[in-house]
Order: C-alpha cells, then structure tokens, then sequence
C-alpha cells in the first residue's frame, strides 16, 4: 500500500502532506455521519454524546484545515493557486494511474 501511495503523491514515502489531506474527507465524512445517528438516537442522552463527538471532530477539522494553510497546502482564498495546486495532484494521480487515459 505504501508504494501505492508514493506512487500516487509522487512522494518517497507517507508524509504530512498527504495525511493532511486525507483528513478533512474522513471528518467530514464523520461530521454527516454523526449528524445521522444524531437523529436516529434514541435519548437525549445519547444524542448529547454524538453532538459532543461531532463537535470535537468540526474542531479537528479546523485545525487540519489551518494546518494546511499555514504549510501551502491548501489555498482556500486564492482560487487560482488552489486550482493551479489541484491541477498538479491531478496530473500525478492521473500518471500514477495509467488505466485513467484514453
């Protein structure tokens, strides 16, 4: 799997950069999940429980969010460099995968 993903980051190994940004999928993917078994739970006491949890996750996504800013990661207020960053990834994922071109 490790060579997959230096493959994929065109990294020599797993790095901050690219657990940074699995992060933020896997919150809030966990925030629209807690959401769920919020309205699903049945007592309030239970549903205090998932509310706290959920809340701790939006803040740990905010954290990863500001992390990655201040490292140039990601450019949430420059559309053009973000794009520009995205682009980048695309084209590694896209020669990472070769089955991807027509």
């Amino acid at each position: 799997m490790n060579q997959l993903m230096e493959n994929i980051t065109n990294t020599g190994a797993m790095t901050d950069q690219v657990i940074a940004y699995d992060l933020p999928f896997a919150s809030k993917f966990g925030t629209t999940s807690y959401a769920k078994a919020i309205t699903e739970a049945a007592t309030p006491e239970v549903r205090e429980i998932l509310r706290k949890h959920q809340e701790e996750n939006i803040a740990m996504h905010g954290k990863v969010t500001t992390y990655m800013v201040n490292k140039g990661y990601y450019h949430p207020y420059n559309v053009k460099e973000q794009l520009q960053l995205d682009m980048k990834k695309a084209d590694i994922y896209v020669s990472a995968f070769p089955i991807f071109m027509p």
